[in-house]
């Protein structure tokens, strides 16, 4: 039987310190390629696209072997896995779950990978995804997010006569935030900004950042008071008050009128933040590649935790684990499996296979052949530093939440409560009702 405990997701934190120190077709003319087999990538994020197009370029051009990576657009991959892993041995030779709910759903499809480089080369195998003695996922990215914040913009606030804190290591409890948040709202014009925070989208690209990571806070904080180690049956909502402070801050003072969320994507907020038209972005370390693009310095960025009025709060840091799991199809040709394992083999080894992943791509990996490179991704800098810190990191719970459904109810009630047109009792209904429910659909045959 499946292990759901939640001590993987300690073992990852404790595993990120020490870490921390579109379409790519590629075909091989080799008459011989069916023997060679071929790599098949359904990529979890469309933030890397480009560079996994360029990786998988690179292998074809190095090995002969046939690399394709098709990416999911944001908040479709299960659809779109589901579609892709029907088609037999031209289904993905590589994908991704979430952790124990996402095995739950293609455990028929994951080979042991107990014998692989990818398993040996873990620096910590405890944060293995493991059903019994079955090795079913690797995590590949250790990851952080927490609310970005401008440098510039806020040094600029505290330089205003009354300013609330005089630098952003003072920002250190729900309080604060809101004190500080609230000061920028009253002194946008004379800061040049439109809001203290981006706009809270819910469009399928952005509306993830709401019903799943900051619905991790009041799950985190629940879970670390009733001592809760594995997947529950039930939660009580007791931390949903804080849930529903930090949430009625991101659309009070936002760049973007409340009634108008539902159509803004996270596209809008990488804009309205690199823009500097706010000065508060509630993202993660991903985000790195696209504010660079849009034109940003890694000296223009910092990271604060999100907070909610937890007690003990002051001493707590950013929210750092893994929902990146790579499986091999165990359905696929075994000549696909070796060519997908040793493609994997290839990126945690070779220096071009490294680069693409720690600096293109910006990923803090687990691996030990990644021990001694330094990411230029100034969020994972900050992360570092809050490692060091002696704060105590937020785990990433949301791996355990029940479906997909229960994230998308969440995720209607919250956008429905923010337009005005339902009660935040609708959000606390689908956050403990809709558990209970989710929990009991997916364990029926257990």
């Amino acid at each position: 039987m499946m292990n759901r405990t939640i001590k993987s997701t300690i073992a990852l934190v404790a595993c990120s310190a020490m870490a921390f120190g579109a379409l790519a077709a590629c075909g091989s003319s080799s008459s011989d390629s069916s023997a060679k087999g071929k790599v098949y990538f359904l990529n979890f994020k469309p933030e890397a696209a480009d560079q996994w197009k360029e990786v998988a370029k690179a292998y074809t051009k190095k090995t002969g072997v046939e690399v394709k990576v098709q990416t999911a657009a944001s908040g479709t991959y299960e659809q779109s896995l589901k579609s892709e892993i029907s088609k037999g041995n031209e289904a993905p030779t590589l994908f991704q779950i979430n952790g124990p709910v996402g095995y739950a759903s293609w455990k028929d499809y994951t080979a042991d990978l107990k014998d692989t480089e990818l398993y040996s080369q873990l620096q910590n195998k405890d944060i293995a995804l493991k059903d019994g003695d079955k090795v079913v996922g690797i995590p590949y990215a250790m990851e952080t997010y927490g609310l970005i914040y401008n440098k510039a913009l806020l040094k600029k606030y505290t330089e205003l006569k009354d300013a609330k804190v005089k630098s952003a290591e003072e920002i250190n409890s729900f309080d604060k935030l809101k004190a500080v948040a609230d000061d920028i709202q009253k002194h946008k014009s004379d800061l040049g900004v439109e809001g203290a925070f981006t706009s809270a989208g819910f469009d399928s690209s952005s509306d993830w950042r709401f019903k799943t990571h900051l619905a991790n806070l009041p799950l985190y904080y629940e879970f670390k008071e009733d001592h809760v180690t594995k997947q529950p049956a039930k939660v009580k909502g007791s931390f949903l008050d804080g849930y529903k402070k930090i949430f009625d801050l991101y659309i009070t003072d936002s760049t973007t009128p409340a009634t108008k969320i539902g159509s803004k994507t996270v596209e809008d907020a990488n804009a309205e933040f690199s823009q500097g038209k706010a000065v508060f972005y509630q993202n993660g370390t991903w985000a790195w590649g696209d504010l660079s693009k849009a034109g940003m310095k890694a000296e223009d960025l910092g990271m604060l935790p999100i907070y909610i009025g937890a007690k003990g709060e002051e001493k707590q840091g950013l929210a750092t684990g893994s929902e990146n799991y790579w499986c091999i199809n165990e359905k696929t040709s075994d000549a696909n499996k070796k060519a997908t394992k040793d493609f994997l083999k290839w990126l945690l080894t070779s220096d071009a296979g490294k680069d693409a992943l720690s600096k293109k791509m910006g990923f803090t990996t687990p691996f030990k052949s990644f021990a001694d490179i330094k990411s230029d991704n100034p969020l994972t800098q900050a992360a570092v530093e809050d490692a060091k810190s002696g704060k105590t990191p937020v785990s990433w719970n949301f791996t355990v939440m029940p479906s997909d459904n229960w994230k998308n109810d969440l995720g209607s009630a919250l956008l429905e409560y923010a337009q005005g047109t339902g009660k935040w009792d609708k959000v606390k209904t689908a956050f403990v009702d809709g558990w209970a429910k989710e929990y009991s659909q997916a364990h029926e045959d257990d």
